[in-house]
């Protein structure tokens, strides 16, 4: 008679199984948290991101004592060096909630050559990157339409770095506004090549709640050439979508109109939301694109 429990076989290879399978999940996680995190390193941020007076305990800079300033206020030692009294201002320490969202869906899985990286690879990189420098920061990031609430510290950054390594078996994908929180700020990094109403309407939700931000539009170099002529066979990754021609070179200044639309409405969306709109091609530097991701969303503050 063989041993049973709930009804159902024992098998003594499960546990190994289960194992294997979750370290195949994970292998990605660490290795894609220590290459943002040498990213990340490459970014000088200069001062503080949160460099402006306000409520906190760091000190930032001497000012001249103005009319209405408490005389406690006044730093007497620095005071004392001249004739003009001077305050202390300090550091202004509230936390910003940055939502990082990286396009995880089939459409992401190309590369047109072995030396680039995925767009995947390079758009969760650097959506990955910019959450160590704004947790480098004091700033909280998370992706909560995905159950991930923002959060300060490393613990942060290992909850998202798991997600931003876990697949979507969608063809295309769009980010979600409905958890945004109000007067956040938000970083969406995609190639925006699929139906473009629902990132609209997340965005311009996003910006009616007071949520300002950024769109990354991430693109292989040969998205942007298409350099192809004579038989050629398109097919999307997911293979849901196929079509072969004998005149691919004809098909040229069509695609090209079209994706100089696409573009022009992301920067039309960015105008009418007070977004930024940037582009990225995976066979420059990712730090040129950290650097802008930076300035876009890092850097400001409201």
């Amino acid at each position: 008679m063989r041993t049973q429990a709930s009804g159902r076989g024992v098998d003594p290879a499960a546990p190994a199984r289960l194992r294997a399978g979750a370290e195949a999940l994970a292998a990605p996680f660490p290795a894609l948290l220590a290459e943002a995190g040498r990213l990340a390193a490459t970014v000088s941020l200069g001062e503080h991101g949160r460099r402006r007076p306000g409520h906190g305990a760091d000190f930032w800079q001497y000012r001249p004592a103005q009319p209405g300033d408490d005389a406690r206020a006044i730093d007497w030692r620095r005071s004392a060096r001249g004739d003009e009294s001077f305050v202390q201002d300090k550091e202004w320490q509230v936390a910003q909630t940055v939502t990082v969202w990286a396009d995880r869906a089939r459409s992401m899985d190309f590369a047109s050559s072995p030396r680039l990286p995925t767009k995947a690879a390079r758009a969760r990189l650097l959506a990955l990157a910019a959450a160590v420098l704004l947790v480098r920061g004091g700033e909280r990031v998370g992706l909560p339409a995905e159950g991930l609430p923002a959060r300060r510290g490393p613990g942060a950054l290992e909850r998202l770095a798991l997600r931003l390594t876990t697949d979507n078996p969608d063809d295309y994908a769009a980010p979600h506004a409905h958890d945004l929180p109000p007067r956040s700020r938000a970083l969406f990094v995609s190639d925006f090549l699929g139906d473009p109403e629902p990132l609209e309407r997340a965005v311009s939700e996003a910006a009616a709640r007071g949520v300002g931000g950024a769109l990354l539009q991430v693109l292989d170099p040969q998205e942007e050439a298409f350099p192809f002529g004579g038989r050629t066979i398109f097919e999307s990754i997911g293979g849901s979508l196929r079509h072969e021609t004998l005149k691919a070179a004809e098909l040229r200044p069509r695609y090209l109109d079209r994706l100089h639309a696409r573009k022009e409405r992301l920067r039309a969306l960015g105008r009418q939301t007070g977004w930024s709109v940037g582009l990225h091609h995976t066979d420059t530097p990712a730090s040129g694109a950290l650097l802008w991701i930076w300035g876009a969303i890092g850097g400001r503050r409201t």
